[in-house]
């Protein structure tokens, strides 16, 4: 996944940032320790994926930042972040909260569409050395990859999905951004990792630094 610019807060495609699309009447998302309105981290068409069928749907990413680093976003189970799989069909630009919330706790400084670059080397840090040495563009462009396996920072964390308990696949790895001061919080040089077990309708999110 390569920074390819700014693009529309609403567009219907793969991009960090923006206004998250969804069903209509979709409430905006609570962190389950604070209870304050979450902020929405990037949107993935499932379409994108180079394996399964069409028409798959969205996955909306979201993570707490009303007081970082005390509710846990970083766990999958924690309640501190939600990772949504919406349908294809009949969405539209999630309303934000009622109440008069900070739109930086909601939304990210700024909106970054991806273009998607097939590499031959398999492994994830590798691959983006490669391209970077290729394309002469700083490694920062690189915003994650669509599935494949997991580069860990740390431990092994893949989830299993709650409803048939098996290994849910990645979905996609994410960078925090080109730009600091409007990138994502995965703790600073972190990243964040999503999973889906499509066919049961569940998703997880986590990161790691």
């Amino acid at each position: 996944m390569i920074d390819a610019g700014a693009v529309s807060p609403t567009a219907p495609v793969t991009r960090t940032g923006g206004v998250p699309l969804a069903p209509a009447e979709t409430p905006w998302p609570c962190c389950a320790s604070c209870s304050g309105p979450m902020q929405f981290l990037a949107q993935v068409v499932l379409d994108d994926l180079q394996d399964g069928p069409e028409h798959r749907g969205f996955l909306a990413l979201f993570a707490c930042q009303n007081d970082p680093g005390m509710c846990g976003d970083w766990e999958r189970d924690s309640g501190g972040n939600q990772a949504l799989l919406f349908p294809a069909d009949g969405l539209e630009p999630l309303a934000q909260p009622a109440d008069d919330v900070d739109e930086a706790l909601l939304l990210l400084g700024s909106v970054r569409a991806v273009s998607l670059v097939q590499m031959d080397q398999p492994d994830y840090d590798q691959a983006g050395e490669e391209w970077t040495a290729r394309s002469d563009r700083p490694r920062s462009s690189v915003l994650g990859q669509l599935g494949g396996e997991p580069a860990w920072i740390q431990n092994d964390e893949t989830p299993s999905c709650p409803s048939c308990a098996l290994p849910m696949p990645l979905i996609v790895q994410l960078e925090e951004g080109p730009d600091h001061s409007t990138a994502m919080n995965f703790g600073g040089c972190g990243s964040g990792y999503a999973f889906a077990c499509e066919p049961c309708g569940h998703a997880k999110l986590l990161w790691q630094c």
